[in-house]
């Protein structure tokens, strides 16, 4: 699995991150020489993203922000610290990233970290909605980028184009007359040369300033750009024209001079190039707009994510509803959310019913219903019910946060395939001077002609695109991972993306993967006389008192009975009237093996008797219990009831073993891929309840595209082998490749065994047990509605519960890698044909600089395909 704990461990070397906004930077030479300065102070590390314009920057506690960013300014570029802006007076540069992505909080703040119990409360919060010792508008007035409001200081798209448009308006005005008077003889008058100048020079010194000032920058410090290349090609064609004209100031006195006669003139014979200037530095304004906007749009799914959020709450305080902004909420506070309105944070429901919709942070469809005790998520969306929500989350910590926080890192990474290209422009620009240099010479050498050399010079100048090369990887990372976070896929960095193109097995936990992993009863089968309503009622009221996933789903199959049914033997006012189920006393738990208690009702039900009830689950001997309360009152009667699978069930019945006949319904309950939990009374068998967890919809046919994708699917699931082969049968995986009955502990070593056989393994899970596997795995993929543990642990985190997502997460990260080498492909091709073809002589620099800017939109432009992945 690929860099799994990185921010932790700088956390315990004593190390903190740092995120930069850097000014300046225009292609990969750019970004090569900031991460040089920066790696050359000692222990620090620099990954540098140029269409963000931002580094992240991994530095030991003993530097300063100062000295990271004189390194910056020592490259030749400006730097600041990216701060959230609750940072005021701080000297640390910013949060520390630890392994989840939270930031450290500062003094007097607690993370809500962790599973944030669903009764969390902030230290200084008295739970009824006031604040204690800190001020609203202090500690947490905002959290900045996460918090909502500060989120355009976490996010920067690169240059923008209102700051390139004026200039680009002003060069186009000028060039325009200036190209026409130049290539046209029939539009030149008198002396138009000195028009030509007059034309040219604001487009040379106003409109490409920019360049020149980058490339002096860059020149102060001992290194070269893209911007060395412009500047001196525009310069150069300017100043050359220039020249010719004051040494011979009558050479255009008389309309079509030089120009070499009628008509459209030649360009390999005409002697002025002030229209080489003016139309080279038109075409890469065009070009940086045109890279502006589209970074933008690309980059426009994360900032669409950060703004997702609520941008306020209406907060109980004393039994008064107070709007307030969101960022100012903390742990504990209870706010209102009415119907159509945004949850503000997350939180769990403290009173109320609703369906939510989350499909903007899962990417699920179908509203999921909420009430009391369950959890929400901030930016979700009420649909109908009043709730009221108990935050637990709030700022820097919600999940919306982290998804930003996740988006962001991996847009900020590196992709493994991106250092050739790193390599390479690292010693780009000085190649293609030498080049220039070098195609002036042999050409003024062999033919003797001035011009031809200078015009082949100047076109080697101009057309050499470093900047294509630079942003072939990132913008393809800028476009696909914020695609993925519009999906509810989260990829944690950007070499992630070579792992989905490499792995060729797929292992899937079974429950909450495969299956919904909410068992369903799905049978009673009543025994020895009972009927199947009393078995099941009498099995819920003892449930009722237990945690357990199987008796949950037992007390809701018999509330729901007790509901629909109108009377029956265990249905009065007593005991299951309405939703309600009888009371229980005496109370037993056996921790792994089943429960007991006593139903009681009263002496005058149709049979004047109470009922002891015992259910159990498969153990191999009865475990220690754990009593709760006392036999009922006098006035009810008891009798002793038992349910239960294997040895618990045997120890609660008189006979101390079950039937044959039992025996075998018990075997035909597993064969049907059941789980099965035996109900008794008074020593005697009364029936069994089956219980069977549910199959997701989307499992089938993501099984299906995965084979279509390559990738062998093995069900791995700790249930029985009857219950794992009908799953498997049921989504069409190979019998061979289903492993049951594998213990938590037992997951990884399936995994190495796996990798041990030559296969490079993803694994997909969302629980506890299974976060060792998914950091075995070569790619681990975590479901969303699973576990933090899990999530933390995984390479990708799909938000929803669906496998199809999963699916999504290859389907995309594969699509971007391909998009990032398409991208470098074409990159490459295009100097490497572009640069001979000009030092031949081929090429005019007109024609260069209009080539040179197409190469870098056509870069971010392919990159957008990206966008419409899964419309």
């Amino acid at each position: 699995m690929s860099e799994t704990v990185k921010s932790a461990a700088a956390e315990d070397s004593g190390t903190r991150r740092v995120d930069l906004d850097i000014t300046g930077m225009t292609c990969a030479s750019c970004v090569g020489r900031v991460e040089r300065k920066l790696g050359k102070l000692e222990g620090v590390t620099a990954t540098v993203n140029l269409p963000l314009e931002a580094a992240a920057v991994t530095v030991p506690t003993s530097v300063t922000d100062e000295e990271i960013i004189a390194a910056v300014d020592r490259a030749g570029y400006s730097a600041s610290i990216r701060r959230a802006p609750s940072d005021t007076g701080t000297s640390t540069a910013s949060a520390t990233v630890t392994r989840s992505g939270h930031p450290e909080l500062g003094d007097g703040e607690e993370s809500s970290d962790g599973d944030h119990g669903k009764h969390d409360n902030h230290p200084d919060h008295d739970g009824h909605g006031h604040q204690g010792e800190h001020d609203v508008q202090g500690t947490h007035s905002n959290h900045g980028p996460d918090g909502h409001e500060g989120h355009e200081n976490h996010l920067n798209h690169g240059p923008s184009g209102d700051v390139v448009k004026p200039r680009l308006i002003g060069a186009a005005v000028l060039t325009l007359p200036l190209f026409l008077i130049s290539m046209v003889p029939a539009l030149q008058f008198p002396h138009w040369g000195w028009v030509a100048l007059a034309l040219a020079t604001p487009v040379t010194f106003w409109a490409a300033w920019p360049f020149h000032t980058a490339a002096f920058k860059a020149a102060r410090h001992g290194s070269s750009t893209m911007d060395t290349l412009v500047s001196i090609g525009v310069l150069a064609a300017w100043g050359f024209s220039t020249a010719e004209l004051l040494l011979e100031p009558d050479m255009t006195a008389h309309a079509g001079a030089a120009m070499g006669g009628g008509g459209m003139a030649s360009m390999a014979d005409h002697q002025l190039y002030f229209e080489t200037a003016g139309v080279v530095t038109t075409f890469l304004l065009l070009g940086r707009w045109l890279e502006a906007r589209a970074k933008k749009r690309a980059g426009h799914a994360l900032k669409s994510l950060l703004d997702l959020g609520a941008k306020t709450a209406t907060v109980l305080r004393d039994g008064v509803e107070v709007t307030v902004p969101a960022a100012q909420l903390v742990p504990g506070d209870e706010f209102v959310v009415r119907p159509g309105e945004k949850v503000a944070t997350d939180g769990y429901v403290v009173s109320g019913h609703s369906a939510v919709d989350t499909s903007l942070i899962t990417g699920e469809s179908v509203p999921e219903e909420v009430g009391p005790e369950d959890t929400v998520t901030g930016a979700t969306v009420n649909t109908s019910g009043r709730l009221l929500v108990r935050a637990t989350r709030t700022g820097s910590d919600t999940t919306l946060a982290q998804m930003g926080r996740l988006v962001s890192d991996a847009q900020t990474g590196k992709a493994p395939i991106a250092r050739l290209a790193d390599r390479i422009s690292a010693v780009f620009v000085p190649i293609v001077l030498v080049i220039a240099v070098i195609t002036f010479a042999l050409w003024l050498l062999f033919s003797g002609d001035l011009h031809a050399a200078f015009r082949a010079a100047v076109a080697v100048l101009v057309i050499a695109c470093p900047c294509a090369l630079g942003l072939a990887t990132p913008v393809g990372l800028l476009a696909g991972t914020g695609r993925a976070s519009q999906l509810g896929i989260l990829i944690r960095g950007p070499e992630v993306l070579e792992d989905t193109r490499t792995v060729d097995t797929i292992v899937l936990d079974k429950t909450g993967t495969v299956t919904a992993g909410d068992l369903a009863v799905t049978a009673v089968t009543p025994l020895n006389g009972h009927d199947a309503d009393q078995v099941l009622r009498l099995a819920g009221a003892v449930e009722s008192h237990s945690e357990h996933p199987i008796a949950a789903a037992i007390t809701t199959a018999a509330r729901d009975a007790a509901a629909s049914s109108e009377a029956s033997d265990y249905s009065d006012s007593a005991d299951f009237s309405g939703s309600t189920v009888p009371e229980v006393t005496g109370f037993e738990s056996a921790a792994g093996g089943g429960v007991r208690g006593t139903v009681a009702f009263p002496r005058n039900h149709r049979d004047d008797s109470g009922v002891a009830v015992a259910i159990g689950r498969q153990s191999p001997q009865q475990l220690p219990t754990q009593t709760l309360g006392e036999p009922g009152p006098a006035d009810f009667r008891t009798h002793t009831v038992a349910a239960g699978r294997s040895s618990y069930i045997a120890t609660q019945l008189s006979s101390g073993s079950l039937t044959a006949d039992e025996q075998q319904q018990l075997a035909d309950a597993e064969a049907a891929g059941a789980t099965a939990i035996w109900v008794s009374v008074d020593g005697q068998v009364a029936g069994i309840i089956s219980l069977q967890d549910t199959i997701k919809e989307s499992s089938a046919p993501a099984i299906a595209e995965f084979k279509r994708l390559g990738l062998r699917p093995i069900l791995l699931t700790g249930d029985n082998a009857e219950v794992a082969a009908q799953v498997a049968a049921a989504v069409g995986i190979s019998a061979q490749d289903v492993f049951a009955g594998v213990r938590p502990e037992d997951k990884v070593a399936k995994v190495i065994e796996l990798q041990e056989a030559g296969r490079v393994v993803a694994m997909v899970g969302d629980g506890v047990n299974d976060a060792p596997a998914l950091a075995q795995a070569d790619l681990g993929i975590a479901m969303g509605s699973g576990t933090d543990v899990a999530r933390e642990a995984a390479d990708i985190t799909v938000m929803g519960s669906s496998l199809g997502q999963v699916v999504q997460s290859v389907q995309l990260s594969r699509k971007t890698l391909g998009i990032i080498k398409s991208n470098l492909f074409w990159a490459f091709a295009y100097n490497t044909l572009g640069i001979p073809v000009a030092a031949l002589g081929l090429l005019n620099p007109m024609l260069a600089g209009a080539a040179m800017a197409a190469s870098s939109v056509l870069v971010v432009a392919n990159s957008l395909r990206l966008t419409r992945f899964g419309r």
